[in-house]
């Protein structure tokens, strides 16, 4: 039995099936990132002042992330286009990139989580804090490596804004001298908390569309040669779901990398 409106569009709202069904999806979808960015607001602006952090995020790397999306908008579209004008190479060539951009961003964004869980802040039995990132060869069972720097209060690292200058060295901790240590996973503070949680369910997104583009790019292709049309409208919504992945991330950029 053959599924109606899978090509033609549905008398009542004008779409057809797969339309309507990424459109009604999508609709959750900002709920649940509302839902997400209406605690972060909720959570800065209820943070004692001075006590929210700054400049935690490598605006570097965010940048880059944002433009490897932004391309990968593009090359969603070209590919939809090359689908309608049936040019079945060019689309091979557009998801192709797709996928490729999609996979560079995902591989910069673990960088992310690798840097922020290997990063400490040591308290000292002493009062001062330590922070920087744990050395490789960190082996000694009796000290703590880290490439840092001290600080008399952890006021000194919320805003890292104006700090990026200070220079970090090598520090070697007796582990006697160690009252906590802990490192910036979403266990830390309520940014982290925030910062894993957005950015880890964006990410999940991100390599949900991927597999899908990377399953009509592969096998799924296959219903060019017998529907060219409903494989088209495939192409269209899978890229409704790409280019809402890169809306949250416009979104998702400024709160946590630039402010």
């Amino acid at each position: 039995m053959d599924i109606p409106y899978t090509v033609e569009a549905r008398p009542d709202t004008g779409l057809y099936n797969a339309k309507v069904g990424i459109w009604l999806f999508l609709a959750s979808e900002v709920m649940l990132f509302g839902g997400l960015f209406s605690a972060y607001i909720l959570l800065r602006v209820s943070a004692e002042p001075g006590t929210w952090p700054h400049g935690w995020q490598d605006v570097t790397l965010g940048t880059t992330e944002t433009i490897i999306l932004a391309l990968s908008a593009i090359t969603t579209l070209m590919a939809w286009v090359a689908c309608k004008v049936r040019q079945f190479g060019r689309f091979k060539l557009f998801h192709g990139c797709t996928i490729l951009l999609a996979v560079a961003f995902l591989c910069i964004h673990l960088s992310e989580y690798y840097d922020d869980l290997t990063h400490y802040e040591i308290h000292l039995t002493n009062g001062q804090i330590a922070d920087g990132h744990m050395v490789k060869n960190n082996t000694g069972e009796d000290y703590v490596v880290i490439d840092g720097r001290y600080v008399n209060s952890e006021i000194d690292l919320d805003d890292l804004r104006a700090q990026k200058n200070i220079s970090e060295k090598e520090i070697t901790i007796p582990r006697s001298q160690i009252a906590s240590m802990e490192s910036y996973g979403p266990w830390f503070n309520d940014y982290m908390a925030l910062d894993f949680t957005m950015t880890g369910l964006h990410a999940l997104h991100v390599l949900a569309g991927t597999i899908v583009i990377g399953f009509l790019w592969g096998p799924g292709s296959k219903l060019w040669k017998k529907d060219p049309e409903r494989f088209t409208n495939r192409i269209e919504v899978s890229g409704l779901f790409w280019h809402f992945v890169d809306l949250v991330w416009i979104f998702l950029f400024p709160v946590l990398y630039l402010t």
